[in-house]
């Protein structure tokens, strides 16, 4: 299982904030499982679109081409401004 964890905008956009998910055939990397998430339809489309979507696994920012393993926790953030 993997942890997926949803913060600020994706939260609100997907209605939740987190979700255990089996770590999909064939998905191998966090580029692999927003691929997955992605083919789900729907407002999960939008995961696509988000520009300089952040990631992280095990609480490490992470690539595309980072790995996964069962019981890994992943993160998808939208940047965020702040003053």
């Amino acid at each position: 299982m993997l942890k997926i964890l949803y913060f600020a905008s994706l939260r609100e956009t997907l209605g939740l904030g987190a979700e255990d998910l089996p770590l999909p055939p064939g998905v191998h990397d966090v580029g692999g499982l927003l691929a997955a998430l992605v083919a789900r339809g729907g407002d999960w489309q939008k995961l696509a679109t988000v520009k300089n979507l952040r990631y992280a696994v095990n609480q490490e920012m992470a690539r595309l081409d980072t790995p996964l393993r069962a019981g890994d926790e992943v993160a998808f953030f939208p940047p965020v401004t702040g003053g």
